[in-house]
């Protein structure tokens, strides 16, 4: 039996964290090494993670963000996969069994993904997403702009894939599991399992919630894949613009930020003008969100 090693980077979730290493404890796949990476958390992490003793593997850094967290993990994982687990999300327990059954199905796969469970702080499911990417999508990933093909707690890797991509970009705060996935999409082929595996929560309090850094690591993003000479990746520079900028559009309508959003919906539709069609229902849907206020 490979072994998996599971790396968990946490900052200040200690509400969170244990629940989410008893959903890796009740794997039906046994060969795991569990890997918490504490990000500098000033809260009752340490205690929480020491009631665990043996059974995990604590790493403890200065914070320097999840990126940079998952790339300690990495550097004292023994696995011969990696799995990435957010501690405010949680696995069923099929999970690692059935990406390893997939892995082992097909031996040049570099990553495989799985479908998601979305629920609230009361535990009731917001939807169910099943919908993702397989094979050689790293031109469809760019090209529809949807760098991050499932929820980061769904991803499972080859540890030499990671490895030799070179881990996850630390400059990253918000979408740095979308551009280690675009990266693997370059070399590898994905696999998918289309079951919901994970639970990922939706508690108001993630980074990706604040869309001025959602921004600045996109535009990050994009500026480190353009460079490339690849004709076939030039060909869609203006399509990932435009996605990025509608995309964008879409985050600040739902904050309310008009402003924003209409510029970005113009500099979306000036890329590509195929977003039109995406951006007409945004003002719609602030000008609902403002009557429901009154």
């Amino acid at each position: 039996m490979k072994t998996v090693s599971v790396i968990i980077p946490t900052y200040n979730y200690g509400r969170f964290i244990r629940e989410a290493i008893n959903s890796v404890l009740a794997q039906t796949y046994h060969g795991l090494e569990i890997i918490v990476v504490d990000d500098g958390s000033t809260d009752d992490t340490q205690q929480i993670l020491a009631g665990f003793g043996n059974r995990i593997i604590t790493v403890r850094q200065n914070n320097a963000g999840a990126a940079a967290a998952r790339n300690a993990g990495m550097a004292v994982a023994r696995g011969a996969y990696l799995a990435f687990l957010d501690s405010d999300d949680l696995w069923l327990p099929e999970k690692i069994a059935k990406q390893i059954t997939l892995f082992e199905a097909d031996p040049e796969l570099g990553m495989v993904h799985c479908g998601a469970e979305r629920f609230d702080a009361a535990g009731k499911t917001l939807s169910v997403e099943l919908a993702g990417l397989e094979g050689w999508v790293a031109r469809e990933l760019l090209a529809t702009g949807q760098g991050l093909i499932a929820v980061g707690s769904s991803l499972m890797v080859r540890r030499h894939v990671a490895e030799e991509i070179g881990g996850f970009d630390s400059r990253l705060s918000t979408c740095e599991d979308g551009e280690f996935c675009y990266r693997v999409a370059l070399r590898y082929r994905l696999g998918l399992v289309p079951e919901p595996l994970v639970r990922y929560r939706q508690h108001g309090e993630g980074k990706h919630l604040n869309v001025a850094m959602r921004e600045k690591d996109m535009r990050l993003t994009l500026e480190k894949i353009f460079p490339s000479p690849d004709p076939s990746i030039q060909l869609l520079r203006k399509r990932a613009y435009g996605c990025m900028h509608r995309i964008l559009a879409g985050c600040y309508s739902h904050r309310g930020e008009t402003r924003l959003s209409r510029w970005h919906m113009l500099r979306s539709v000036c890329y590509d003008a195929r977003n039109v069609s995406h951006c007409i229902p945004y003002p719609f849907r602030a000008a609902l969100r403002a009557l429901r206020l009154r």
